[in-house]
């Protein structure tokens, strides 16, 4: 892979080289590569073919993921979240030790490994919120639980420049990955000011199915505004805002 210099900027193939625009910038490769025929039918390619359908699985689990607490990814994500999420998503499949390889999937993995994922690298919650705060999952009664204690916004939240308020919000999220299907809550804060008067209790509570056998996801993150004339804004539509996921619970 090399990258393209110089004022004009191709994309195509030509003379066996393509060229592209990717998130990288514009780049060139050399074009080739195995036949998918073989890939899909050659014994010497098993391993690639096992890889590549828990690769599937894995991209496949992290869309329905995604699409359960969308709401709040609307707000808090970056451009290469997607591919981050799918990266994780295999580590899971890979600590399933129930199923042979190219069968093994995100029920019978290591779900436990999201916790702490962030959704925008551009504005961690590890790195904005820095007032303590628990996570708990009652399975049994369904409730997906974010309790921030009381804090002074302007000590404890490293605020983007412009910042003139912002809100806690959270989702609880209970997956059915083999089903594709996901139960979804999600819960805020009202709009607060971003000073040095200290906030009342934020107690956030999601419900789900009680007594669920699926996987259980609490999403918590923050969102940043700008006071204009009396009304609300989001703070350059979002980049900054932090959500990651706190608490997770396999079966």
């Amino acid at each position: 892979m090399a990258k393209q210099k110089g004022i004009i900027k191709l994309d195509g193939t030509i003379g066996g080289i393509t060229f592209y625009k990717s998130q990288d910038g514009y780049l060139a490769r050399e074009k080739g590569g195995v036949p998918a025929d073989r890939i899909a039918n050659d014994p010497a390619f098993q391993r690639t073919r096992e890889n590549g359908e828990e690769f599937g699985r894995a991209g496949k689990a992290g869309k329905i993921l995604r699409n359960a607490i969308r709401a709040l990814l609307q707000n808090a994500s970056d451009s290469r979240m997607v591919s981050r999420l799918t990266q994780i998503m295999v580590d899971v499949i890979h600590e399933d030790t129930t199923n042979p390889r190219g069968q093994r999937n995100v029920i019978d993995g290591e779900a436990e490994l999201l916790e702490g994922f962030e959704f925008n690298i551009n504005g961690k919650l590890g790195t904005t919120l820095y007032a303590p705060f628990t996570g708990t999952i009652d399975r049994v009664a369904g409730t997906l639980t974010a309790n921030v204690p009381a804090f002074v916004p302007i000590n404890m939240i490293a605020a983007p420049g412009g910042t003139t308020h912002f809100k806690i919000v959270s989702a609880g999220a209970e997956v059915d990955f083999e089903n594709e299907t996901f139960v979804m809550d999600s819960q805020a804060s009202g709009i607060l000011p971003w000073d040095a008067t200290a906030t009342a209790v934020i107690n956030l509570a999601n419900a789900v199915t009680a007594n669920s056998t699926h996987p259980l996801f609490l999403a918590l993150g923050i969102e940043f505004y700008q006071q204009v004339n009396g009304q609300m804004y989001p703070l350059k539509n979002g980049a900054y805002n932090a959500l990651a996921l706190v608490k997770v619970s396999g079966q």
